[in-house]
């Protein structure tokens, strides 16, 4: 039986080959596969901020309709099986190694030609050939990057949904807002009916003018009150929300104003899709109570929060809905980030909930991350909170601190924060 451990050295060896935008490489390596993307049917989702959050909600709400869904997202937490899930549940080492060795001689070939598929696209296939093997009913599909020339670009949607537009990634999409949503909307396909978050003008202008020369109806993000709402925070740390929604009640499990804002999205899509596919909408909005996403305003048995927070729109949704949650509250700051990130409009964001940070460097990337004293003195441009650096999570978590702690920063920082403090099954499965 091929090995995990190899399996995932092999993987990681194509990190060398970095980031391509493209769709040359996914394409063939698909063809040398089987074409297995033309035998599923997917809901294509893009956008800068909330696309994991919104597909975790599809994924759930269309399994309490009765379906078998594939849910291929990232990047991972800690390990790259969350990549891969069927019905919730993490693809198996076995399964995971056996579709690497089975696609690596394929990759080889690619190599030796010049070419390589890189890790993405790599994990792309995989989940594709995953998903038809499991005769799936629906594929919740998520971009990685941009969308147009993103490797989740090879396949002809149900659907494509953009949950929202926010400066990202400049070095790869543009250095506009347009320019980014000109890369988002590559993923909308001709006749196909695309779904639109709340962004801003430019933003739309741009979608809306590809959806023109498609063919393909927009569907705009309705920003509808949701009433009556109702917080309830339990006992095993997690925090849900209930509330009145177009004549439906609702309980969502993932807290925050801005995972409303998905819902609503999510509402849209799924009212299409049930009016189209015959199935009671409300069955798909019980799901929702069982939605799960780690590191989404996470509240964990020791009580900390955790969130990837790792952008400017990502922090300010989250201290949005942190002051809804526990208005008036500070936190201690558990913080690191990746330095092609603009961490100093977090920081100032972040500092007025802060009672103190904690900065924390991050280990064993590729990817340079700020270290402490750089975060230290760019807090110290926006704010007289008080901060101290430390090696790593471990030490961070061992510190006495004065508040509810509250971790934040990249989505790798949180994955080392999970890893410590739950079993890994719980945040592989959702």
């Amino acid at each position: 039986m091929p090995d995990f451990a190899n399996a995932c050295a092999y993987l990681n060896g194509l990190q060398k080959f970095g980031i391509k935008l493209g769709l040359e490489q996914v394409s063939e390596l698909l063809l040398a596969a089987g074409s297995p993307e033309s035998k599923l049917r997917f809901i294509h989702v893009a956008g800068s901020n909330g696309k994991g959050s919104f597909s975790a909600m599809l994924n759930a709400a269309l399994r309490g309709a009765g379906f078998k869904v594939g849910l291929f997202t990232s990047p991972h937490l800690i390990s790259p099986r969350e990549r891969i899930r069927l019905n919730g549940t993490a693809i198996s080492e076995a399964d995971f190694s056996e579709l690497v060795f089975l696609l690596r001689p394929f990759a080889d070939k690619m190599l030796s030609a010049g070419r390589c598929p890189t890790y993405f696209e790599f994990t792309t296939v995989m989940a594709a050939l995953y998903f038809v093997r499991h005769e799936v009913d629906w594929v919740v599909w998520e971009t990685g990057m941009g969308g147009r020339l993103d490797s989740t670009n090879v396949v002809n949607p149900y659907c494509s949904v953009i949950t929202g537009i926010a400066l990202e990634h400049q070095k790869y999409l543009g250095d506009t807002i347009e320019k980014i949503s000109f890369e988002k909307a590559g993923i909308i396909k001709a006749g196909r009916p695309v779904f639109c978050g709340r962004m801003p003008d430019a933003a739309l202008k741009v979608i809306s003018e590809q959806c023109r020369e498609t063919g393909s109806r927009l569907n705009i993000f309705e920003d509808a009150d949701c009433t009556d709402l109702q917080l309830e925070l339990s006992s095993g740390g997690c925090c849900r929300q209930s509330f009145d929604y177009n004549g439906f009640r609702v309980k969502l499990g993932l807290a925050g104003k801005f995972q409303r804002q998905n819902f609503k999205l999510a509402f849209m899509v799924l009212k299409h899709i049930a009016g189209e596919s015959g199935f009671p909408l409300e069955n798909a909005l019980a799901g929702l109570e069982n939605v799960r996403w780690p590191a989404r305003i996470q509240f964990t048995p020791d009580g900390s929060i955790v969130d990837g927070g790792h952008n400017p729109d990502g922090a300010a949704a989250l201290t949005e809905s942190l002051s809804e949650i526990f208005p008036g509250r500070k936190f201690s700051i558990i913080f690191g980030n990746f330095a092609d990130k603009d961490t100093e409009q977090i920081l100032k964001i972040l500092s007025e909930y802060a009672e103190e940070f904690i900065f924390v460097p991050l280990r064993g990337l590729d990817r340079r991350s700020w270290t402490g004293a750089e975060l230290s003195a760019m807090l110290r441009k926006v704010s007289n909170v008080p901060c101290v650096a430390v090696p790593d999570m471990e030490a961070a978590m061992k510190l006495k601190v004065s508040a509810r702690r509250l971790i934040t920063g990249s989505l790798y920082l949180a994955g080392d924060a999970l890893r410590m403090l739950y079993p890994a099954d719980e945040i592989l499965n959702i």
